[in-house]
């Protein structure tokens, strides 16, 4: 019988039937945005409830899980009296604490009332923490989180124990962010081993954790992690909603989070910064930044960033600052000459051949004497045959990638030249690019550099140095247009901002750098104390 929206169902196998779709609907919602960001347990739909009979919650339990045959059923006696069912997934619990502080104590239990079993719980369960479960999706919930579940006969609710266990990586040194002076702790696949990293190094309680859960089918728990005062409510708020829009099946690393929440989705260059090093996320939090953590990948993200930031090294602060100025300079030179070094080769031997000193155009244009292509379509050989092998080194095994790039660079470069296919100065251009890329600490800056210098090359041998400098405007107007979480890509020189220069060009001493970055540190400008210049003569009597 149906009167409106109340259903009127008088036969059990009917009931549950109609119990397990209103859960499967209501697990496909799940993750989405409204729910992953906040879904207060008295909306969720009160049919989903948990019922009275242990076996009507196990059938409804079992129907959900067919065909999975990880999911371990386990019924037993409380004290021989009251029947119970505890439920967890093989190779996600710790099977040894089940046993040992779950069972035990409860099959040993000698039970009287009903009334004595939350009291059995608290008392003889020797748990760190558990919780309360009210309907069928709560034990989903934690049962896929490697938590254990037990539901008792004739209660209304189950309770669910912190004893999830399964096999993670170790704290191990990051391999794409190596230093020579520094940590070398790198994060690992486990969220909760990150966020341990993260409150390690910022023992303080101002450093709070969000959570969201996103993934209709991964439910991936996503944290988005900041200080507070340091960092910007309405940056705060900001990531939260750009996390909350995601409606996605799953998320199996913080590139699909990455792609999904950027200013610009259509640009090369990345608006937020991944990072292995816990260090890094620390800095970038004492900044005013946030930093998201993702399970399953030791990837963290931090936004907002600028361009400068994919420039510069965690060991550029653990160094002199001196010689970490040095470094910088260098890095910058290698930034220019990666990015525009093939591309002024090809112009100057196509338009602007009196540019080069005469006996340096004698030899380039006697090597070249026997090449069959022009000068562009030279350098596009070499650039993607250079680049084929750089991702041919990181593809193959580590035992044998670097010797494969490094000995296919070699054999390959002496055989085109040897060949007559592409000329020796061409071969020194294009190494002298690689080596120059290889400066850039940030991967994925390097990429878009790497894809940014196939089109200046196709410029400069169409226009010369002016298709350069048209290639060079439009870049660098491009790259003052975009914005990362309304964050200037190009602050803090454009717009420029002086208190923040002295970390862009060059890295002053750490008694020099007492304010934060404009924009991102404004909550409290000032990160030390004044006079913190060492001055010896002060400090003696």
């Amino acid at each position: 019988m149906v009167t409106g929206d109340t259903f009127v169902i008088q036969d059990s196998f009917y009931r549950r039937i109609w119990h397990i779709n209103k859960i499967i609907r209501y697990l496909f919602k799940s993750g989405s945005r409204n729910q992953s960001n906040k879904q207060p347990e008295l909306n969720r739909p009160q049919q989903n409830l948990l019922l009275m009979s242990i076996d009507e919650n196990s059938q409804m339990l079992r129907s959900i899980y067919s065909n999975c045959p990880d999911v371990v059923f386990r019924s037993f006696t409380i004290g021989g009296k009251k029947k119970a069912m505890l439920l967890y997934i093989e190779g996600l619990s710790n099977i040894e604490s089940i046993d040992q502080n779950v069972l035990a104590p409860l099959m040993q239990e000698n039970v009287q009332e009903p009334e004595n079993i939350d009291r059995i719980i608290e008392q003889k369960i020797h748990v760190s923490s558990t919780k309360e479960v009210k309907t069928f999706e709560d034990c989903i919930e934690q049962i896929s989180a490697g938590n254990p579940v037990l539901l008792i006969d004739h209660a209304m609710n189950g309770r669910s124990f912190n004893l999830a266990k399964w096999e993670k990586r170790g704290v191990e040194e990051p391999t794409a962010e190596a230093v020579v002076r520094g940590p070398r702790e790198g994060f690992t696949e486990s969220i909760g081993v990150n966020t341990s990293l993260l409150r390690r190094r910022l023992r303080t309680p101002k450093l709070k954790f969000l959570q969201r859960k996103i993934g209709r089918y991964t439910q991936t728990e996503v944290v988005v992690a900041y200080v507070e005062g340091l960092a910007d409510q309405t940056l705060i708020e900001e990531v939260l909603n750009r996390l909350g829009r995601i409606d996605i099946d799953g998320v199996l690393e913080s590139a699909y989070i990455e792609e999904m929440m950027e200013d610009y989705p259509l640009s090369f260059f990345p608006q937020i910064m991944n990072t292995e090093r816990p260090d890094v996320a620390a800095a970038g939090l004492l900044e005013g930044r946030v930093a998201i953590v993702i399970d399953g990948t030791p990837f963290v993200l931090i936004a907002p960033i600028t361009f400068y930031s994919l420039i510069q090294s965690a060991e550029d602060y653990y160094q002199r600052f001196t010689f970490s100025t040095a470094i910088r300079w260098l890095r910058y030179a290698a930034l220019v000459i990666s990015l525009l070094l093939p591309s002024l080769y090809v112009a100057v031997l196509t338009y602007h051949q009196e540019m080069v000193p005469t006996s340096l155009f004698f030899s380039i244009a006697k090597s070249r004497e026997e090449i069959p292509f022009p000068v562009v379509v030279e350098a596009l050989i070499m650039e993607i045959t250079f680049e084929a092998l750089r991702e041919a080194g990181v593809r193959l095994p580590k035992q044998i990638g670097a010797a494969v790039s490094i000995v296919g660079a070699l054999v390959i470069g002496q055989a085109a030249v040897s060949a007559g296919i592409v000329s020796a100065p061409m071969v020194m251009v294009v190494a002298i690019t690689g080596i120059a890329s290889f400066m850039i600490p940030r991967y994925s800056a390097g990429i878009a550099l790497r894809l940014l210098r196939l089109p200046i090359i196709l410029m400069a041998s169409m226009l010369g140095l002016l298709g350069i400098m048209l290639a060079v405007i439009t870049t660098v107007v491009h790259l003052c247009t975009i914005r990362s979480f309304g964050v200037p890509y190009m602050s803090p020189m454009g717009p420029m901002k002086g208190r923040d220069m002295k970390d862009v060009l060059m890295r002053a001493p750490w008694w020099m750098l007492n304010t934060r970055p404009h924009l991102t540190g404004e909550g409290d400008k000032y990160r030390q104390a004044p006079g913190q210049k060492p001055d010896p003569a002060n400090g003696t009597d």
